[in-house]
């Protein structure tokens, strides 16, 4: 991408590789555009909270967007350490502002950096925002963007730094009893993978009996020892080991940007996102008896509905995207949202997903109930019954994406993995429907990643779908 080429938002933001994408030419257009909108809504004058992750140059690049949202007369909030998107999210709420701009790449390896808005309810933007500011920024052609120094904007009180973490934790407090969590005596363990989420669970948790061991808590924007700051099992191997070898009685991991969460047992097992969500979704249910509507992606877990019969509330099914369950979240009948990669979002806090209030919850369900993670593993099963999940994420050649749409689009399957198959549609990507099983396949909007998930009763199950899925695609 040149200069002057076109910016697309995917699922979640604008991503580009560094130096090559990801410019600060680049970085100032998107910004401009930003402004632009801003403007157009006729609330630029709330400002803009500005914060930014630990990746190579992302404090750099915020200054970036701090000086044009300056230069167009915007005011800005920028934040002056590191932080988690839902921290930067939530300065949006509480200060009223007219949007934010989080600059990270979320879970993308270390070459990435990326753009996140956030809009005045401080969630995902929907399609219809993103749609907008891409074309403010197209609209922008060849024009350079104005920009003011940032010595000058502070000066003239245009750009304000702020610590926002206080404001976020006092906040998190309220949601839920910290001070149960706190003298639990549950040994936890957290694997901030480099990211912004550092330590965050030591500040909310100091002070009882539980204890909290952070690991990679210090900035290495290159990710070393891991694909990328992803929590998923192939990069949490040693947390997977390091949780059972000191005796740790959950292990909790955090993605870059610290919007998701990630969840390892006492054994050192892996607990898919699905399992996470649905242990979340209990949580709120059983534990703190709330009601209120369960919010999915088609990729979640089938277990969300067996809960929806069992406590009596409504399910609602999204595209993927975080951009789609945001503003459901806003309904007061929501009660949580959740998506397959490990994002989960919550009534009574931000419409945006949350991996710190994640964790919280997550370990208030162990310290209320008294169970392991493996332990409310089979007290989610006896409710509703085994499942299973695995994605596999395969990367294609542009060339063959053409052949790969005409295969999903075009053919009648009748049965994969010795499985019939008893529906299908074309919501987001393909979904194949069996009896107790279904499989999604999907292009990443992010990553050049061709994505097959896949759950059923049993493991080898799992895999005998996705092998035939894979077989089928010729990939």
């Amino acid at each position: 991408m040149t200069t002057g080429s076109v910016i697309k938002f995917g699922t979640d933001g604008w991503r580009g590789l560094i130096a090559r994408d990801f410019t600060f030419e680049n970085v100032a257009r998107c910004a401009q555009g930003i402004a632009a909108y801003l403007r157009e809504q006729d609330d630029a004058s709330q400002g803009l909270v500005v914060g930014y992750d630990t990746r190579f140059g992302s404090r750099q690049f915020a200054e970036c967007v701090a000086e044009v949202a300056a230069g167009n007369g915007v005011p800005v909030i920028l934040a002056d350490r590191p932080g988690p998107t839902p921290v930067v999210s939530y300065q949006v709420l509480v200060r009223k502002a007219a949007g934010g701009v989080m600059i990270t790449a979320s879970h993308n390896p270390p070459l990435w950096n990326g753009i996140k808005f956030k809009p005045p309810y401080a969630g995902s933007a929907t399609p219809e925002v993103t749609d907008a500011l891409e074309a403010y920024i197209s609209a922008l052609g060849t024009d350079s963007p104005n920009s003011m120094p940032l010595d000058e904007a502070r000066s003239q009180g245009l750009v304000q730094d702020c610590n926002p973490m206080s404001d976020y934790t006092a906040h998190l407090e309220s949601l839920l009893d910290v001070s149960a969590v706190r003298s639990s005596g549950v040994k936890v363990l957290v694997d901030n993978m480099y990211g912004a989420g550092s330590g965050y669970f030591s500040a909310i948790l100091h002070g009882g009996t539980t204890s909290v061991t952070e690991m990679h808590a210090e900035i290495n924007p290159a990710f070393p020892g891991m694909g990328q700051p992803e929590p998923i099992e192939k990069n949490l191997g040693q947390l997977m080991a390091a949780v059972p070898a000191t005796g740790a009685h959950v292990g909790i991991a955090l993605d870059g940007d610290a919007d998701r969460l990630g969840v390892v047992d006492e054994q050192g097992v892996f607990l898919t996102p699905l399992h996470a969500f649905a242990l979340l979704a209990l949580y709120l249910l059983e534990v703190e008896g709330k009601r209120g509507t369960l919010v999915k992606s088609l990729t979640n877990t089938a277990m969300t509905y067996r809960l929806g019969e069992l406590y009596g509330v409504d399910v609602q099914e999204t595209k993927v995207g975080f951009k789609y369950i945001s503003p459901l979240l806003m309904d007061p009948g929501a009660l949580i949202g959740g998506e397959e990669s490990g994002g989960y979002g919550f009534r009574d806090h931000i419409p945006e997903r949350d991996g710190v209030l994640s964790g919280l919850y997550f370990l208030s369900l162990m310290a209320k109930l008294g169970k392991t993670p493996s332990e409310l593993v089979d007290y989610l099963y006896d409710k509703v019954g085994p499942h299973h999940y695995h994605r596999l994420d395969a990367p294609f050649s542009p060339a063959d994406r053409t052949s790969i749409l005409q295969k999903l689009e075009s053919a009648s399957v009748d049965q994969l993995g010795g499985l019939v198959v008893t529906g299908s549609d074309y919501i987001d990507g393909r979904r194949y429907l069996f009896d107790n099983a279904w499989v999604v396949v999907r292009f990443s909007g992010t990553e050049p990643l061709l994505r097959i998930y896949a759950e059923a009763e049993s493991p080898d199950k799992v895999q005998e779908i996705l092998k035939a899925t894979t077989t089928f695609l010729g990939i």
